[in-house]
């Protein structure tokens, strides 16, 4: 189950009666708490074969969410890594958005999704005849959020710069207490991941195939194929796999390899409740969940150059940082982890994650949510 899943899951146990609204939906395709909810998709859903090719429809996606109705409702709680956020409600309707990103395929992420200007690429020219009316949307739909509430303070930085708008922040879930400290391994490394561009599972596998890692990844999508092609022996695809089999994996795993920019990731957090080291890129949401053995670099300073921060009395780490996007950065993160294995506790490791357990991220939403639509209604404006 992916980290804006879980998130939606909590939000169905805060509010058993709600009907869900969403662009698209596959009956079956998510967990029974979230299935329990009525579900109403929208008209893009009776597209032949979209399930698999949605993402060809992104310049439709604002005049689908703008067609759903939300006249009787008082209070709307959207979560949104696209467009939940653009939906329009009444003026006596209180909107708070629980935002996983700003819509990565037109902001900082378009180059990574559509290929850069240096190869002849149809989807690139397609989607940038539609990118700046898109970004242009994105802002002005913002009139229609009362609060934002980001998944990270990352995200809540981007908020401010697309959209000068604050946001409060609430870190997804885990569920922690499923979760139990594991002192063993078999000796191989996992990934668990979708298969997208900005996931950089290739420099994984270019890295562990320099190294003849045994490497395991967990996950599908877009790049397989491609994947596939440039795995060595030592690397085995599993595919997608049930929540129960993910935490076996991490339980037996050496670590985590974790080399995308994530907005938050809830991988790390789950492989750090099982008290599995993570060797993540120092960017983004890890910055914000993963107490690294490797200080990050001063400016100006090599990154090659930092040494080994010593864990305290009082402190703990909890992975490995590389600080570029690149197959030497992740051998070097892979061999600095490799020579000290021995500092890292399972136990502590664990504890680090309990303050991301579902029911800090229940309790703190509830509280959140309430303040915001009380605010709301003593606005002169509602």
């Amino acid at each position: 189950m992916r980290g804006g899943e879980r998130c939606l899951e909590a939000l169905c146990d805060l509010f058993p009666d709600a009907p869900i609204y969403t662009l698209f939906h596959v009956k079956g395709s998510v967990s029974d708490t979230i299935e329990r909810h009525p579900i109403i998709p929208s008209f893009l859903n009776r597209v032949p074969f979209v399930k698999n090719r949605y993402r060809y429809l992104l310049p439709f996606f604002p005049s689908a969410i703008r067609r759903v109705e939300f006249n009787q409702y008082d209070l709307v709680v959207s979560s949104s890594h696209c467009v939940a956020k653009g939906i329009r409600v009444p003026r006596e309707t209180c909107h708070i958005s629980y935002v996983h990103t700003p819509m990565r395929y037109i902001w900082d992420g378009f180059d990574t999704y559509f290929g850069n200007t240096e190869r002849w690429n149809f989807g690139r020219l397609g989607m940038s005849c539609f990118r700046t009316r898109l970004q242009q949307w994105d802002i002005e739909s913002n009139a229609h959020v009362s609060h934002f509430i980001a998944n990270s303070h990352n995200v809540a930085e981007r908020i401010s710069r697309h959209y000068g708008r604050s946001a409060c922040v609430v870190y997804p879930p885990v569920d922690w207490q499923t979760f139990q400290a594991s002192h063993r391994h078999e000796g191989f490394y996992l990934m668990v991941t979708a298969f997208a561009p900005y996931k950089k599972v290739d420099l994984a596998i270019a890295a562990a195939n320099e190294l003849a890692l045994p490497l395991k990844i967990i996950g599908q999508g877009q790049d397989e194929k491609r994947l596939r092609r440039m795995a060595g022996p030592s690397i085995e695809f599993l595919g997608w796999q049930p929540d129960h089999r993910v935490r076996d994996f991490y339980s037996r795993c050496v670590a985590i390899l974790f080399p995308g920019e994530e907005d938050f990731g809830i991988v790390p957090l789950e492989a750090m409740a099982a008290g599995k080291p993570v060797i993540a890129y120092g960017k983004g949401g890890a910055l914000e969940t993963i107490a690294p053995l490797n200080p990050l670099p001063k400016p100006g300073e090599n990154h090659l150059d930092r040494g080994v921060q010593r864990s305290g009395p009082s402190s703990v780490r909890t992975g490995v940082f590389h600080y570029e996007q690149s197959v030497q950065a992740i051998i070097e993160a892979i061999q600095l982890f490799s020579q000290h294995h021995a500092d890292f506790d399972p136990d502590a490791i664990r504890a680090h994650v309990e303050p991301f357990d579902q029911s800090h991220f229940k309790r703190q939403m509830e509280q959140i949510i309430m303040s915001c639509y009380h605010e709301f209604r003593r606005s002169p404006l509602c």
